[in-house]
């Protein structure tokens, strides 16, 4: 495993990261996340990324009590999550960045991952009713008091993020030093296109999602969705237009001969792809199971074989596809 700095900050984070969207409190239970947990550990990972919102909460306490158990010494990892959703009804409790509700968040956050301390935490969305100011000021004080080390954005506009770091610069406040976009061979126009001025500007790092574009990228879509999918779970229907995209089933098997070709599986070229982009920090990967977390690791020593003819290889097969969908 390599690391690399998180932006302009002195925080050094594996190339390959575990995020615990849908599985985690969904789809495993304790004892799997904490194999899944496990195999990262042991193939170098060191960032772990979470959200209040992820199962309503139980991800964050399925995550938690796998930590408890694994034992690890707290300097060795990285924890994060996420906060605008929230997790219950009610003014102040939800789809807001308010002083007030950031203040409880953080406080249960902290009680379900069992941590006295958060290293990275997210705003989920922008909030257009919450002057950004309130934000970025409620935000530095969740870093002054200890209870959070760095935080940043996700899927916020490059005007949101601008701002947010104007206002920080203009009060001396902490900055805003990581985003968290959707990025993948089908996602591309935000990181690649929108961010660009900021990664030299602001110094800002990026933390990848999805980049198996919800699973299609695997290439198990091709004959349609198999039993078991996550867009099979209650609550994930609005995932199967995505996965049964003809187009970028299409431009997934016209991947298949290049991965044949670098001896790799479809999965392991999509994540090493992402790694290849000099601005991203740090590939969030998801898996159900060990051996899928085993697989998906393979993918760094595929990222230096991945050379300026490779790379247009790639494009060639993709084409020009983007989709501005998110989650």
């Amino acid at each position: 495993m390599r690391y690399r700095r998180l932006g302009r900050s002195g925080l050094q984070i594996s190339e390959l990261s575990i995020g615990s969207w849908i599985t985690y409190g969904n789809q495993v239970d304790e004892s799997v996340a904490i194999d899944t947990l496990a195999a990262a550990r042991d193939a170098g990972v060191n960032f772990f990324d979470n959200a209040e919102v992820y199962a309503g909460g139980r991800s964050e306490t399925l995550m938690g009590n796998a930590l408890k158990q694994l034992g690890w010494a707290r300097e060795d990892y990285i924890i994060s999550t996420k906060f605008y959703w929230g997790i219950a009804s009610g003014p102040n409790r939800k789809n807001t960045l308010n002083r007030k509700y950031l203040h409880h968040a953080i406080e249960g956050s902290l009680k379900r991952l069992q941590l006295d301390c958060i290293d990275l935490v997210f705003c989920h969305r922008p909030d257009p009713h919450t002057p950004i100011e309130e934000t970025v000021w409620a935000m530095h004080d969740m870093i002054q008091s200890g209870k959070a080390l760095y935080w940043g954005t996700s899927e916020w506009s490059a005007a949101e993020i601008v701002s947010a770091w104007q206002i920080a610069e203009r009060h001396h406040l902490h900055k805003p030093v990581m985003e968290q976009p959707q990025y993948n061979l089908f996602h591309r126009q935000r990181v690649e296109t929108e961010y660009a001025r900021l990664y030299e500007d602001l110094g800002l790092g990026l933390t990848t999602w999805s980049p198996l574009a919800s699973g299609v990228l695997t290439g198990k879509y091709a004959d349609g969705i198999p039993v078991g999918s996550r867009s099979t779970l209650p609550g994930y229907e609005w995932l199967q237009p995505l996965v049964t995209n003809r187009e970028w089933i299409a431009a997934t098997e016209r991947l298949r001969p290049i991965s044949q070709e670098l001896g790799c599986t479809l999965s392991q070229l999509a994540i090493a792809w992402c790694a290849s982009n000099p601005h991203v920090s740090t590939v969030i990967t998801g898996a159900s199971n060990k051996n899928q977390v085993i697989e998906n690791m393979k993918a760094i020593d595929l990222i230096p074989r991945l050379d300026a003819a490779v790379l247009q290889q790639i494009e060639k097969a993709i084409g020009k596809i983007d989709s501005n969908s998110s989650a």
